[in-house]
């Protein structure tokens, strides 16, 4: 499948491979990347603001 831009809007908590680029492109621990979906949501900028303001 290839992505969409919808897809690359969401962060997958449940998929490895996105948890691990999210930590890495924000400095942030996996743990704390499924935390920031699981309060703020799976949208891609919701997360990143929650996991800039740590």
């Amino acid at each position: 499948m290839s992505n969409t831009k919808q897809d690359r809007a969401r962060v997958a908590g449940g998929q490895g491979h996105e948890v691990r680029y999210e930590a890495g492109k924000t400095g942030a621990s996996k743990t704390e990347v499924k935390d920031a979906v699981k309060s703020a949501g799976n949208s891609r900028k919701a997360v990143e603001k929650k996991l800039g303001s740590k």
